[in-house]
């Protein structure tokens, strides 16, 4: 297997995960509650690992030939982001709550399985990003592919983990009430402008 290939998978994921968005929002606060942070960044390395593999398989093509699954995931991915959008706000507005070390109120692992899995799959972006650009980018390395598919999914691994647990050296920032309040806007306002890049 050679290195630069793998290396060049894992650094062309890293750079497309790297983007601000409502999957990497999500991520970032459950590492900063400290809640579920192994099964969220899971479910999005394994999801992304998913998505790469069927990408550099072949099957890119199967979107770009039946627009109507992205299409799908559009509309219904805005419509998640615009109601994530409105709780975010609403907490951001009518909620007082720091971060606290003992006696927090932890969410239930379901609940944040579902947002997760609705952040990943209901996000056409990452069809886009891994059926389409990885899975074509791949077909330059013929006889390579294996390699750059598994830099891809390690780059998803690093990047998904970091921030889920790298979170928690913010968490004395946002034991300050204020300081959650301006994140919690900052991921409605985010989580709005995305729904509606998609349905523009």
């Amino acid at each position: 297997m050679s290195f630069s290939v793998f290396l060049a998978g894992f650094s062309l994921s890293i750079s497309l995960i790297l983007a601000i968005g409502a999957q990497n929002a999500f991520v970032l606060k459950q590492g900063l509650k400290q809640q579920h942070v192994f099964v969220v960044c899971l479910i999005c390395a394994l999801s992304d690992a998913i998505l790469i593999t069927l990408g550099v398989a072949g099957f890119g093509v199967v979107v770009q030939q039946f627009p109507l699954i992205e299409q799908l995931a559009r509309y219904l991915g805005a419509v998640f982001l615009f109601f994530y959008s409105a709780l975010s706000f609403k907490s951001a507005f009518t909620t007082d709550h720091a971060l606290q070390a003992k006696g927090k109120e932890v969410g239930s692992l379901l609940a944040a399985t579902m947002t997760c899995l609705a952040f990943t799959w209901l996000n056409p972006h990452v069809y886009l990003d891994t059926f389409v650009l990885l899975g074509s980018i791949s077909t330059q390395y013929e006889g390579q592919q294996a390699a750059f598919g598994l830099g891809a999914i390690f780059g998803s691994f690093v990047f998904f983990f970091s921030l889920g647990y790298g979170a928690k050296l913010l968490i004395p920032v946002f034991k300050k009430p204020k300081a959650w309040k301006v994140l919690e806007f900052i991921i409605g306002f985010v989580m709005a402008a995305l729904g509606v890049s998609l349905l523009v």
